[in-house]
């Protein structure tokens, strides 16, 4: 049995810069009101033209020279988005298309907020049980274009912004208790409406209707209050079982990286599990929430910033739509 570790990490954001005031334009909100509710003051959004794969491609080469490999050395892709570049095929072919990874499997995951993650997760067990040994893992997002610039949509829309990520994973060669130590994985459709976009719907006949372009069934829904709730009670449980076992406590661990839905969700948890300020990056407020590329993203500005370094302790934790939510416990 082989361990997991991760070894490089790299993102790319779109250049235009769409502030709370551009928004103000289109929408009946204000700068105060969207920093208040959510702590974000910007995002980025692609120009027309710009697709998942470029995105991604971009990130994916970043984190391979962070990690000093050549992009010829990945062997496995794993690819989360909820914003695929088309309904069929999945994104992750293309991806590896870009790269020049003809033949190499490609993967995409559809576990949105959480979509990361669920990767990591999945290219661990891989690593560990010797079936793959490079394994790249991306998440990517472009929400600009399915988001309702109208009042009827103010609150989701005024969230989220466009984004890539990603991580190399390889064969942990330093010995016990490095890598990826464990990784806890959750999951309740209960609530599934409370976070969603209903259309369109290979349920439906046809798929997609006027109708349900004039009724914004296109568009993201969410029940903001009740989503709040669960992400506040569901982080700190999967974080602290992540820590179960381990020979760790939460006074242990050196960072905390957790995906970027909501400012005051993350302060919530904080001030709950009494983690230290200066443990936490957060960026929501420059990129938004990217989704499944949250987490790659402040992962790499925590490494730059010197908060995650080699021996780092770290632990990831994220919830979204689903309900999804998950935790992974890292040695760097």
């Amino acid at each position: 049995m082989y361990k997991a570790r991760i070894i490089g990490t790299g993102f790319y954001v779109p250049p235009k810069v769409v502030t709370n005031a551009d928004l103000a334009k289109l929408i009946d909100t204000t700068d105060e009101w969207i920093q208040a509710r959510t702590g974000v003051k910007q995002r980025h959004y692609v120009e027309p033209g710009m697709c998942s794969a470029e995105m991604s491609e971009y990130a994916a080469r970043a984190a391979c020279q962070d990690a000093g490999i050549d992009v010829s050395d990945i062997d496995f892709i794993y690819h989360a988005t909820l914003s695929p570049d088309h309904l069929m095929p999945g994104t992750g072919v293309m991806l590896g298309h870009r790269l020049g990874l003809g033949g190499v499997p490609a993967m995409d995951v559809r576990n949105q907020c959480t979509g990361f993650v669920y990767s990591l997760a999945s290219a661990q067990a891989m690593i560990e049980t010797g079936m793959y040994k490079t394994i790249l893992v991306n998440g990517c997002e472009i929400h600009s274009t399915g988001l309702e610039f109208a009042d009827r949509g103010r609150d989701v829309t005024v969230i989220f912004g466009d984004g890539a990520g990603s991580a190399i994973l390889t064969r942990e060669t330093r010995g016990e208790g490095y890598g990826i130590l464990k990784t806890v994985l959750h999951a309740d459709g209960k609530f599934y409406k409370a976070l969603w976009c209903e259309a369109e719907s290979s349920c439906e006949h046809p798929r997609l209707t006027h109708e349900m372009l004039d009724d914004g069934r296109i568009f993201v829904k969410m029940k903001g209050k009740l989503v709040f709730a669960h992400a506040c009670q569901r982080q700190p449980e999967v974080m602290r079982e992540a820590l179960e076992g381990s020979g760790y406590s939460l006074e242990d661990v050196d960072a905390f990286v957790f995906h970027q839905a909501n400012l005051r969700i993350i302060q919530y948890i904080c001030g709950q599990l009494e983690v230290p300020e200066s443990k936490v990056h957060n960026n929501i407020d420059k990129y938004g929430n990217t989704t499944a590329a949250t987490i790659p993203i402040v992962m790499h500005e925590a490494r730059q910033k010197g908060l995650i370094k080699e021996g780092s302790l770290v632990l990831i934790s994220s919830f979204g739509a689903g309900f999804t939510w998950a935790a992974s416990l890292v040695r760097f």
